[in-house]
C-alpha cells in the first residue's frame, strides 16, 4: 500500500529582484514527501536548498520575489491562500529548524519564554499549561537541567543545547512536516550525531514527516529515506538513498561523494567536479611506505616548534561571598611540531584547540609553560619581537569575510601585510606579487579589483589563504579554516593547502572538530580534552586503533555513509 502525500512541489520557479531585473534561482523543480517519510535535499551553498524551503514556509519577501508553479501541503495550494490562513499553517502544520540557532533565538527572551509563546499561540494553553508543556519538551529532545534552561537565556547555553531548543520549539505544536535547514553545521561530530538520532527518535515517535537539508551527503545517508540532489536552482537527481550513493548517475553527485576524506584510503589528492569531468584524472592513494619515507625525511630534523607544559588560565569575576572561578583552558599541554609536517589537532567545542593556537601566536599570552620556535622561548619577547614574529608564524582564519576588510578591495587587503613586513619595495612590486598569488591559489586577475562581499566562500577563504602566504611564513595555523565550506569547495581548498605545502615548503597545525579532514591532512594527530591531551601520535595509526575512550567516541561518530 503506497502512502499519502503529504508535500507536493510541482513546476516551482523562484525569481528575485524588481519588476525591470528579475533573476531565476529556481528554475521548475518538482518533487514530493510522503506521510511519515524523511526526504534529504543535498547541494552545496547557492543550490537553491534552502531557497524551496523558505517557499514552502512562506518567508520569502514578497516585493522582491516571484514565484510560480504549485506547493500543495495535504492537497492545499500554499500559494493562493491569504497570508492570515498561512500563517495558522506555519508553526503548527509545518515546523522549521533553523540553521544557525544564534540568529534564529531571540537574545533578550529566555529559551522557555521563546517556546511557551508558541504553545500559548497556537494550542490556547495558559502560561502554567506551557511552562509544564516545555519543560516536557526539554526533556523530550534530551536538555540537560531542563528547568533551568527554560530559565536560561541562548547565550547562557552551548551551541549543540541552542539546537535542541530550536527543535523543541519546532516540535511543540506536533507538526505534520517537519523542514530541518542544516540543523548541524557548526556543530562537533558528537553533538551532530546526537543531534541526528533525536531527529530521527521524534520522526519514529510522531510519525511525522521531515524534510532534512544539508551538503553533507554522509550526514543524510544516516537519516533519509529518499534524496533529491540539487545543483544552481535544478534537481540534478533523485530517488532513494541506497540508489543514490551506490549508483549515482550525475557527475555532480559522484563529485559531491568523491569530495568528502574518508577514513580507509589516503589519496594524494581529493576529487572535485572539475577532476571528474577530466578523464584523464585518477585519484592515486598515498602508501604506507611513501609515507613512512616522508615521515623518516620530516622526523631526523630539530622540531621548529616545541610547547612544554604549557597552561592557559581564565579567571572569572568574584561575587560577593564567592572568590574567582578559574577555567584553566589549556591544561599542561606538550608536544613539538617538526618542519614540513602537517599536526592535527582535534576536540569538541570548548576544548581548547584555538586557545592553544591564539597561544601560540601571542594573541592570547599563556600563563605558565613554555613556547620554542627555532630555539628561542616566545613566551619572554617584547612587543616589538613579537611583530617580527607574525611574519614566520601566521593565522588562516575560521571565517575569512569577518576577517577581510570590507571597504578594501582584495589586492589591497592582499598587499597591505606585505608592506608592513617589507615586502616588495615598491607599490608596483606589492601588486605583481599580489597577481602572481591570486593566480596561484586559482583566481584570476580580476579578483584584484573585486570588494569580500562579491566573493564566494569558497573564493573568500583562498584569499584568506593568498594573504597567509604572502609574507612568506614557516608555521601556518588553520584554525577550522574549512569548517564552512561546501563538500566540494573543501575539497579544493584542502587540495590547495597541500599542494602549497610541497610548493613552499610551509609547516601546518591544522585545527579541526572534521576527524575526516584532519586525518586526511595529518602526518601526525594530536587528540584534546577539556584542555588536555587525550592522545597522541601518528594519524593513521590513531584511527585504526584508538587507545582512548574519548578519541574512539570521537571516531565513531564521524558519518559513515552507505
Amino acid at each position: 500500500m503506497s502512502k499519502k502525500t503529504i508535500l507536493d512541489v510541482n513546476d516551482l520557479s523562484i525569481s528575485f529582484g524588481d519588476t525591470k531585473s528579475l533573476a531565476e534561482v529556481i528554475h521548475g523543480i518538482s518533487f514530493n514527501i510522503s506521510e511519515n517519510e524523511i526526504v534529504g535535499i543535498v547541494g552545496e551553498s547557492g543550490s537553491g536548498k534552502s531557497v524551496t524551503a523558505m517557499a514552502v514556509m512562506n518567508l520569502l519577501p514578497k516585493k522582491k520575489t516571484r514565484i510560480t508553479g504549485d506547493i500543495l501541503f495535504k492537497g492545499k495550494k500554499l500559494l493562493a491562500e491569504d497570508p492570515k490562513t498561512l500563517r495558522s499553517f506555519t508553526g503548527k502544520e509545518i515546523a522549521m529548524i533553523f540553521q544557525e540557532p544564534m540568529s534564529a533565538l531571540n537574545p533578550s527572551l529566555t529559551c522557555g519564554f521563546q517556546v511557551s509563546e508558541i504553545l500559548q499561540h497556537h494550542l490556547k494553553m495558559t502560561s502554567a499549561e506551557a511552562k509544564k508543556e516545555t519543560i516536557s519538551l526539554f526533556e523530550k529532545v534530551k536538555l540537560p537541567r531542563p528547568n533551568d534552561i527554560f530559565k536560561s537565556y541562548p547565550h547562557q547555553i552551548s551551541g549543540g543545547q541552542m539546537q535542541r531548543v530550536m527543535i523543541a520549539m519546532a516540535i511543540a505544536c506536533k507538526p505534520s512536516l517537519l523542514i530541518a535547514d542544516e540543523p548541524t553545521t557548526a556543530l562537533d561530530v558528537t553533538v551532530q550525531k546526537e543531534i541526528i538520532q533525536l531527529l530521527k527518535e521524534i520522526q519514529k515517535d510522531t510519525k511525522m514527516s521531515l524534510l532534512f537539508i544539508s551538503h553533507d551527503l554522509g550526514l543524510v545517508s544516516e537519516i533519509a529515506d529518499r534524496v533529491v540532489v540539487m545543483y544552481k536552482g535544478d534537481i540534478v537527481e533523485a530517488g532513494s538513498t541506497y540508489q543514490i550513493f551506490k549508483t549515482p548517475k550525475d557527475n555532480y553527485t559522484k563529485a559531491l561523494l568523491a569530495s568528502r576524506p574518508t577514513l580507509g584510503v589516503r589519496l594524494e589528492k581529493l576529487p572535485t567536479i572539475a577532476s571528474l569531468t577530466d578523464k584523464s584524472f585518477v585519484p592515486k592513494e598515498i602508501t604506507t611506505q611513501q609515507r613512512a619515507l616522508r615521515h623518516k625525511k620530516i622526523y631526523t630534523k630539530a622540531p621548529l616548534l616545541e610547547i612544554c607544559n604549557l597552561e592557559k588560565k581564565y579567571f572569572g569575576k568574584a561575587g560577593l561571598f564567592q572568590p574567582k572561578s578559574v577555567v584553566k583552558a589549556v591544561n599542561d599541554v606538550s608536544f613539538k611540531v617538526f618542519e614540513g609536517e602537517t599536526l592535527g589537532l582535534v576536540g569538541e567545542s570548548g576544548c581548547g584547540k584555538s586557545t592553544l593556537g591564539k597561544a601560540i601566536l601571542q594573541l592570547d599570552k599563556a600563563t605558565a609553560g613554555s613556547i620554542k620556535y627555532c630555539g628561542k622561548e616566545l613566551l619572554n619577547l617584547s612587543s616589538a619581537e613579537i611583530r617580527k614574529l607574525r611574519k614566520e608564524i601566521q593565522l588562516i582564519f575560521q571565517d575569512p569575510y569577518s576577517s577581510l576588510n570590507p571597504r578594501l578591495v582584495i589586492g589591497e587587503a592582499l598587499a597591505e601585510p606585505m608592506q608592513v613586513h617589507g615586502i616588495g619595495k615598491t607599490k608596483k612590486q606589492r601588486k605583481e606579487k599580489a597577481l602572481r598569488l591570486l593566480e596561484r591559489v586559482g583566481l584570476d586577475e580580476n579578483y584584484y579589483y573585486r570588494y569580500p562581499h562579491e566573493l564566494s566562500g569558497g573564493q573568500r577563504q583562498r584569499v584568506g589563504i593568498a594573504r597567509t602566504i604572502a609574507i612568506e611564513p614557516k608555521l601556518i595555523i588553520c584554525d577550522e579554516s574549512v569548517s564552512a565550506l561546501d563538500i566540494s569547495v573543501q575539497a579544493q581548498v584542502l587540495n590547495l593547502l597541500n599542494e602549497l605545502k610541497e610548493d613552499f615548503g610551509f609547516t601546518y597545525i591544522f585545527i579541526s572538530h572534521d576527524l575526516a579532514v584532519v586525518k586526511y591532512m595529518s602526518d601526525q594527530l594530536l587528540v584534546m580534552n577539556s584542555g588536555k591531551i587525550e592522545e597522541i601520535g601518528d594519524a593513521d595509526e590513531i584511527y585504526a586503533n584508538p587507545t582512548k575512550e574519548y578519541t574512539k567516541k570521537l571516531i565513531e561518530a564521524i558519518p559513515k555513509g552507505i
